[in-house]
């Protein structure tokens, strides 16, 4: 199964802000902006291609876009796809957290909860069980909009785990992978990932 995986486009927030799941909005020209990016990188795929959505609102806006001009249906929308939760943290300048905690959560990448939201683990074990129902779809391909620590959790999902996508062991090692890669994905950003059924 081919997996194109799209991070969505610039929310309206400032800055330097820890904004994780909160929804946030997109200007409509940054989504038409986006949405005519990937369009074309799309279009070679076959009607009823699967189109699934984070629910929140800068995925899913590009998402219904998206549909509209490849002429699909409405997304399918997955809470297992939404970015990680970060409790207090959310919507907090990185620069005003308490810097013990921010070390206490460096230290403990895969199970501590920042912010006493969610911790990396959890967030690989919600996409995990996406990609083990999405696998058991017989398609060639979906189209997957989401953010940028889901799109790095698939990756380690795929790259860490004994027989890819499909394994539940090594979720701890998959959530650490991903806490650990530096975050290089362009809002956006269009990824295909291959992964064995």
């Amino acid at each position: 199964m081919r997996l194109y995986l799209i991070r969505h486009p610039q929310p309206q927030v400032a800055a330097g802000v820890c904004y994780g799941s909160s929804d946030l909005a997109v200007t409509p020209e940054e989504c038409a902006r986006i949405r005519d990016a990937v369009l074309p990188q799309l279009q070679h795929l076959p009607t009823g291609t699967p189109l699934f959505s984070s629910p929140l609102r800068r995925c899913a806006d590009l998402a219904e876009q998206l549909a509209v001009g490849l002429k699909f249906g409405l997304p399918q929308y997955d809470a297992r796809l939404a970015e990680m939760h970060f409790g207090r943290w959310e919507m907090q300048s990185w620069d005003a957290l308490p810097r013990a905690e921010i070390d206490t959560w460096a230290n403990d990448l895969a199970y501590y909860r920042p912010g006493n939201g969610e911790n990396v683990v959890q967030v690989a074990q919600r996409v995990h069980a996406f990609t083990d129902a999405l696998l058991k779809l017989d398609v060639p391909q979906v189209i997957i909009v989401c953010h940028a620590g889901t799109i790095r959790l698939l990756n380690a999902l795929k790259n860490s785990l004994p027989s890819g996508l499909s394994s539940s062991l090594s979720l701890e090692k998959a959530a650490l992978l991903a806490a650990q890669t530096e975050n290089k994905i362009s809002y956006g950003e269009l990824q295909i990932l291959d992964c064995a059924r």
